[in-house]
């Protein structure tokens, strides 16, 4: 890796973005690292530069592809914070330190985990960068795995797997995720990744191919037919999700239906809707297989339109339709975002659920409940439902009416009797889905809510306010038999 490249890589997404400070770094670093060696031998320059040319492909801003290329300066050499600070301004010294503050502790055994990821999200909570620096730094650290032992190389797929992924996930940047979850897969479950990888890039590839071919051949006359200015190209499920996806439906891989998809990319929103209505002239749709992401985006604010279809042959086939910037956002999730948004509106808004962790961090100090709630509440997928004047509330996956209701407000929750799903009568332990539009009934007189529904609630809110309500019974219920048992006690 070079500097020149990961220049050329900044300027053609950032054209006219002076880029003096890049060189500037590295020669910094270069000489900070003089003499240092990896494990692989390579010269230890090498790993900032290929952490800054991550930074750069997923659209990070100068001083964050700064901060990738001196990242490790502080950590690894008698360079201090300061100067650096002294050399390339306040920012770029915050962000560094932000790195190397997660980077004092390793992955030890089960107390050590919960203090790096207690940390890692109060580092994502003051500047989400430190945590893209952090993810591009530990990618082409799985990129260079073999050169360590066995053990160590486990220990850190395992880590990389159970936090650095995740979080990758929440935050939609897909290119990473994927690539991490496929390096430690390998190094995980080797005979499994073998075996699924000989299916996947030998057994299945011609056909695969044939197939794509086939429905190119139906579908491109039909959008030109439709004057659409298009892209198409092939999406394919990566090892590690289909893995899992065999696991969780204790499925064959055979059965797994969207291993494979087409890709549309479309100028605008408007075209996005006349592909998916020229797909769906040609091919029956699969029912309960359409997803509106635009009109109702993920959390993590990936937008697309989805549908599986009953292609040639009545194969199950999938689509995605979305325009460039949604795609860019796909693939770069929240650092596309923060992209687009600064170059249109020098604006950038955290997301909902990071909100969520620094209340959550306010509420808890013992390390232990802090990453038992963060895990429960915010590692699980989202869904957005609607209230009956049209609000949009964000909850965890599997919520029930009785997280929606607590949601709300707390008083609509400790009132609530009944439900309505899309206008039919529901049950207040139903599982919610992605859209669904919401009514609490509430009865007036009630003043407090059930303790059965701590059994099936998924939110903290939900189950802070009823165990809150089942504590203050408890206290009400034993002054209330305390002149009953005085007067036992008597006779």
């Amino acid at each position: 890796m070079t500097i020149d490249r990961i220049i050329k890589k900044f300027e053609s997404n950032n054209p006219g973005v002076k880029t003096d400070v890049l060189k500037k770094a590295f020669l910094f670093a270069e000489k900070a690292h003089a003499g240092q060696m990896r494990k692989n031998n390579e010269p230890y320059i090498q790993h900032p530069l290929h952490t800054a040319y991550i930074l750069a492909e997923i659209r990070a801003d100068l001083p964050t592809v700064t901060a990738g290329i001196l990242h490790d300066v502080p950590e690894d050499t008698d360079i201090t914070l300061e100067e650096i600070e002294e050399e390339f301004g306040a920012e770029v010294a915050s962000l560094v330190k932000g790195v190397t503050k997660l980077g004092k502790i390793k992955y030890r055994g089960i107390e050590r985990y919960r203090e790096n990821l207690k940390k890692m999200f109060l580092a994502m909570t003051s500047d989400l960068r430190v945590i893209f620096i952090k993810f591009c730094d530990r990618l082409n650290n799985l990129r260079t795995l073999d050169a360590l032992p066995e053990e160590k190389r486990r220990r850190i797929a395992a880590e990389t797997l159970e936090i650095y992924a995740p979080i990758a996930g929440l935050l939609g940047i897909e290119r990473l995720k994927w690539q991490m979850e496929d390096i430690c897969f390998k190094y995980l479950y080797p005979e499994k990744f073998n075996e699924l990888e000989y299916k996947y890039e030998v057994e299945k590839k011609l056909e695969r191919q044939r197939f794509l071919q086939k429905v190119k051949k139906i579908l491109i006359p039909k959008l030109n037919e439709a004057n659409i200015d298009y892209q198409i190209e092939a999406r394919f499920k990566h090892l590690y999700s289909i893995f899992k996806k065999m696991q969780e439906k204790d499925r064959k891989f055979n059965e797994i239906y969207d291993v494979f998809a087409l890709r549309i990319i479309v100028p605008s929103i408007d075209d996005c809707y006349k592909v998916l209505g020229v797909i769906h002239t040609i091919w029956r749709p699969k029912p309960n297989r359409f997803k509106d992401y635009i009109a109702v985006p993920k959390p993590n604010g990936y937008r697309s339109l989805h549908t599986t279809i009953f292609g040639p042959e009545g194969k199950p086939t999938e689509f995605q339709i979305r325009t460039k910037e949604m795609h860019e956002e796909a693939l770069y999730g929240i650092a596309a975002h923060w992209y687009y948004k600064a170059k249109n509106s020098g604006e950038y808004q955290q997301p909902y659920w990071i909100q969520e962790i620094v209340d959550i961090q306010k509420e808890i100090t013992n390390t232990s409940e802090l990453v038992k709630n963060i895990k429960m509440d915010i590692f699980r997928d989202r869904i957005f439902v609607f209230s009956p004047r049209g609000d949009v509330f964000e909850l965890p996956e599997k919520s029930t009416p009785v997280d929606f209701a607590y949601a709300v407000h707390s008083n609509i929750g400790n009132k609530a009797s009944g439900v309505l799903v899309n206008d039919k009568l529901g049950r207040l332990d139903q599982e919610l889905k992605n859209g669904d539009m919401v009514e609490i009934i509430v009865e007036k007189n009630r003043q407090h809510p059930s303790k059965d529904w701590l059994k099936f609630v998924k939110t903290k809110r939900a189950r802070d306010r009823i165990k809150q309500y089942a504590k203050k019974s408890t206290i009400e219920n034993i002054k209330h038999l305390l002149p009953r048992i005085r007067e036992d006690g008597k006779k």
